[in-house]
């Protein structure tokens, strides 16, 4: 059968039956590959050594290793576009009581950085991305500009529900 006759593969018929039905494709692509991500970030970070951490901890991990530089909770949230600060916050708590973290201070506000230990276990997963993940899209000829181009749309397309949200939180 073709396309057209099934229409486009979603979860919510009811949604797709607007005017616009491949957003509706879209999400659905956006629901299966989010929780394959999560799953998939928990599972390679057990596999560095660090099986007590969830998606989200993973996620503000590597933020926080990124550039080897200290982070606030403000920056952190915000690269990770995550709204409610108290998530972050105690999956900083919980990466320093593992000691993947240190706190500090830079003026008034507080800090957050990679210990050893933190930026060891980043390398472990960096490691296995690479043999597990990296080298199977590259196998399954995923081309780099292909990503970026996808990347790209991912971001704009972040930025058009997060107006949207915006919008019905005023509707």
């Amino acid at each position: 059968m073709s396309h057209s006759k099934l229409g486009p593969v979603v979860s919510s018929a009811h949604l797709a039956a607007g005017s616009f039905p491949e957003v509706s494709e879209f999400e659905f692509g956006l629901i299966i590959a989010g929780h394959a991500f999560g799953r998939w970030t928990v599972r390679a970070m057990a596999a560095a050594g660090c099986p007590e951490l969830s998606s989200l901890d993973v996620l503000v991990l590597h933020t926080v290793r990124h550039r080897d530089r200290p982070k606030k909770l403000a920056d952190i949230c915000l690269v990770l576009n995550v709204e409610d600060t108290h998530t972050v916050n105690y999956a900083i708590k919980k990466l320093s009581k593992l000691g993947l973290v240190s706190e500090g201070r830079l003026g008034k506000e507080k800090t957050v950085e990679a210990t050893g230990e933190g930026r060891a276990a980043c390398d472990r997963y960096r490691e296995i991305r690479e043999e597990l993940l990296l080298s199977a899209m590259k196998d399954a000829g995923i081309e780099p500009d292909q990503m970026s181009r996808l990347s790209a749309m991912l971001r704009l397309m972040s930025g058009q529900y997060d107006q949207a949200a915006r919008a019905a939180t005023a509707y």
